[in-house]
């Protein structure tokens, strides 16, 4: 099993972590004209319920 010979320095160690962070989710306008709602990217707009083009789930 690898050991590692020196400690990490708090500076190393902070900077190693700092790229550790969440990611705002990305919105996007929906591709229905009617609709134009933000929604996730890849994911059936929630208001309408069209994805690509085509209705995939019922509208809320």
């Amino acid at each position: 099993m690898a050991v590692p010979k020196r400690k990490m320095s708090r500076a190393n160690t902070r900077t190693r972590r700092s790229s550790w962070k969440a990611a705002p989710v990305q919105l996007v306008a929906c591709s229905n004209r009617a609709c134009r709602q933000l929604k996730p990217q890849h994911v059936a707009c929630p208001t309408c319920g069209q994805y690509d083009g085509r209705q995939v789930v019922e509208p809320a």
